[in-house]
């Protein structure tokens, strides 16, 4: 996708704010000084994804120093995927990176990553190589990965998050996307595309702890789970058939005891066959109808990914 006439931008830079009041100057020193060498042509774009703290006045105040970064206000808590896609639908730069807010995806791995793209990359993915996070979360992370990649029939990397570089095409593509669930790495991985990955050293956060609770998580796995994959409706379709197969085992099982006398309570034999054998058969009805429902339900959203209630430098 050629770049609008109106602008002269090669990189942007896309970044979802949450709870980050005393990170913010911090971050845009640190870009700034780390996209300067790479080119004077940039921008960084600053979502404020409904914070309660002061994390909008601090992004006001470095809109007002800097014409080249660009602050968004959603009009609430829309979550870090939507905060992204607001970034990302903003950015007119020719390269766009995509990064945490906290300081632990490094602006110093920018100008890596920059390089490895130039190459003849499409996207450039920054994968952690020491991950600066408790056991305990990491654990968690290896664990989502490894159930989505066998849900979703896509191999994903627990290494690797959303700090990465990406050429417009990308971008224009990740736009027509108009899923409600947003999942920034699923739909990376569906665009397809010429990818590459290298390692980045992974920070400390600069400041706080995250806010990605365990039960944040747990809901963030089952609404990707459900919005990226139909493989547990098929799971269940085949738990019914497996239901029925057995039921037939065991009315042969039972139709031979019978014939040997070995049951003496009559209409034994044909009650728990017949609920065996429906009640695997209901089962997988429900799984099929389900996968219609669903993809009925994944046609028929129309509501905006994220609402915006105020610009600055936009």
């Amino acid at each position: 996708m050629p770049l609008p006439k109106e602008t002269n931008i090669h990189l942007s830079v896309a970044i979802p704010v949450y709870q980050a009041e005393e990170i913010v100057d911090e971050l845009v020193e640190k870009l700034v000084k780390n996209l300067t060498p790479i080119t004077e042509a940039f921008e960084i774009i600053l979502v404020d994804d409904g914070s309660s703290d002061g994390s909008w006045s601090r992004i006001e105040e470095n809109c007002l120093k800097e014409p080249r970064i660009h602050g968004i206000k959603l009009s609430r808590n829309f979550g870090q995927h939507c905060a992204i896609s607001a970034a990302i639908e903003s950015a007119k730069g020719e390269w766009v990176v995509v990064m945490d807010c906290d300081l632990q995806d490094r602006p110093e791995e920018i100008i890596n990553l920059y390089n490895a793209a130039i190459k003849g990359y499409d996207i450039v993915l920054a994968s952690r190589t020491s991950r600066q996070d408790s056991k305990l979360k990491c654990l968690f992370s290896k664990l989502f990965y490894r159930v989505l990649s066998f849900l979703s029939g896509t191999k994903y990397d627990s290494s690797i998050a959303n700090f990465g570089i990406y050429h417009r095409t990308i971008i224009a593509s990740l736009i027509r996307m108009e899923e409600d669930i947003r999942y920034f790495p699923a739909m990376i991985n569906w665009v397809g595309f010429s990818k590459t990955t290298i390692p980045v050293e992974h920070g400390e956060r600069a400041s706080g702890e995250s806010t990605y609770n365990f039960r944040k998580q747990l809901n963030l796995a089952v609404n990707i789970i459900l919005a990226y994959s139909d493989k547990p409706l098929r799971l269940i379709i085949g738990m019914g058939l497996f239901f029925s197969f057995l039921a037939f085992i065991l009315g042969g099982v039972i139709i031979f005891r019978f014939l040997n006398n070995q049951i003496n309570v009559l209409g034994y034999a044909s009650l728990i066959t017949s609920i065996c054998f429906f009640s695997g058969l209901i089962v997988s009805v429900l799984g099929i109808i389900g996968l219609y429902v669903g993809k009925i339900f994944d046609g028929i959203k129309n509501r905006p990914t994220y609402l915006v209630k105020e610009r600055v430098n936009g």
